[in-house]
């Protein structure tokens, strides 16, 4: 890999988990647990657009790891990898289309990393009582999509990236 690749990636990187850190700062605007902005989403959407799918897995994957590590628990680290991965599987599949947004791409991974942590928490408490808080989290994954979406399409038409 050559070094102006490599040190986009790192920048990448350390942009989404400093993004990650400071969300975990903000106070929650509502009372609904685990409802966040995901900003360190920006950096994936722009990443997936920008450089192509595979720096966009990287990104994802070392972020969330990380993270994890330095400010989670394992079992955070297992429902924001089940997120991650559904959510950005499901936004590459949707942007290999070509017929939707930025805002599109983003609301559905957004709502897709919440229904992956929904997933994961039903496996891990063995049972399916907390489908009920799917709505919730569709709300909240829609509306933070949106603004996620607005941001990386700003992102992606002002910044040039040549990897």
């Amino acid at each position: 890999m050559k070094a102006s690749k490599l040190s986009i990636l790192s920048l990448s990187v350390s942009l989404a988990m400093i993004l990650s850190f400071v969300e975990s700062q903000i106070p929650p605007l509502v009372a609904i647990p685990g409802v966040k902005m995901g900003l360190a989403n920006i950096a994936v959407v722009f990443a997936l657009y920008k450089m192509g799918w595979k720096y966009a897995a990287v990104i994802s994957g070392v972020r969330v790891f990380l993270v994890g590590l330095l400010f989670g628990s394992a079992v955070s680290l297992l429902y924001s990898t089940a997120g991650a991965v559904v959510s950005f599987l499901c936004m590459v599949l949707l942007k290999k289309t070509g017929r939707f947004s930025y805002t599109a791409v983003s609301v559905a991974g957004g709502v897709m990393h919440n229904m992956g942590q929904i997933a994961m928490a039903c496996i891990l408490m063995s049972t399916n009582i907390l489908k009920y808080y799917a709505p919730f989290l569709i709300l909240s994954g829609t509306l933070a999509g949106i603004v996620i979406g607005l941001l990386s399409a700003v992102l992606v038409k002002r910044i040039n990236v040549k990897v």
